[in-house]
């Protein structure tokens, strides 16, 4: 399966309806007028000054029909706004606009008016390899430096998205530099633990567990079988789970712009996905990011 066949899917679901936050960016605009146009969203809720969005949509030749403008003065008032439309049910997805990570995060993540639902949030990559299948990638852009209970936390949170999505008993690979464990090298031992849990099902959602493994041998079996791993993981892995954010982002970044692979970034732990996408994503990203957040809705284990 891969984001056509996923947008395609979406046509027989039901449409669904994205709050974004703050949305003074042409890229983010455009991309909700494709999804309507495409028919898997049937409303866009817009926070920010009103003017100035309508603006931008002139500016860019772009019709705000399906569209609603919700006034908010400052990028806080745009987050806290967009996120009560989502806590109130008047919407069903949340969407990163022009404004800064941490922002529209303290916003979800308010004790009494966010919409946090797992104890940890944590941020989903997918990936489209060149044999067209999708992969998750975790966790490129929110916990630095996660210990070994965030570690699990994060992976329970890719189990359930990838179930969500379609892609059922997930198998994931706890990447490290090595594939074998080094007790000087903490990844490792984690790693390793990760994967008992695994098999003794200690997460949400079965899914099959194998680590330490290296990225050469968790993304091709070949070099697995060169190396003498012996591993239903390697070479077939749904999940490419990395231990610390600056590999897990460089690695993402690496296989959108050097690689050129079709990818998608959400936060996966609220009561909806949450969109988040970064004024260098390309456009199709961004509305792959939107159709698998309307995917992960129709599916079991979307957080709600």
């Amino acid at each position: 399966m891969g984001f056509s066949k996923l947008k395609n899917d979406l046509m027989n679901s039901p449409k669904r309806s994205v709050t974004v936050a703050w949305g003074l960016d042409e890229g983010v605009l455009f991309a909700c007028r494709q999804a309507l146009d495409e028919g898997f969203l049937h409303e866009v809720i817009v926070t920010g000054p009103t003017e100035r969005i309508e603006a931008i949509a002139a500016e860019q030749k772009l019709s705000l029909e399906g569209f609603s403008l919700e006034a908010a003065s400052t990028p806080e008032e745009g987050a806290s706004l967009a996120v009560s439309l989502i806590r109130q049910g008047k919407s069903d997805l949340l969407m990163k606009g022009n404004l800064s990570t941490s922002v529209i995060l303290r916003a979800v993540l308010h004790k009494e008016q966010g919409i946090r639902a797992q104890a940890l949030l944590s941020h989903i990559a997918t990936i489209e390899l060149p044999n067209g299948r999708l992969v998750l990638l975790t966790d490129a852009a929110m916990n630095v430096k996660p210990d070994l209970a965030q570690k699990a936390q994060i992976l329970d949170n890719a189990i359930q998205f990838a179930w969500s999505i379609g892609i059922p008993n997930p198998k994931v690979a706890v990447l490290a530099s090595v594939e074998t464990v080094n007790p000087q090298m903490q990844d490792t031992i984690d790693a390793a633990c990760l994967a008992v849990m695994g098999r003794r099902g200690q997460f949400s959602k079965p899914a099959m567990v194998d680590g330490p493994l290296a990225f050469d041998n968790a993304y091709s079996k070949e070099a697995a079988i060169h190396k003498g791993i012996q591993s239903d993981v390697a070479g077939e892995a749904d999940i490419f789970m990395v231990q610390e954010l600056t590999a897990a982002n460089l690695l993402y970044k690496s296989l959108s712009f050097v690689g050129g692979l079709s990818v998608a970034g959400l936060i996966f732990g609220a009561t909806c996905p949450i969109v988040l996408t970064s004024r260098a994503d390309s456009p199709d990203s961004k509305l792959n990011a939107i159709a698998l957040s309307c995917k992960a809705l129709g599916g079991a284990g979307n957080g709600r």
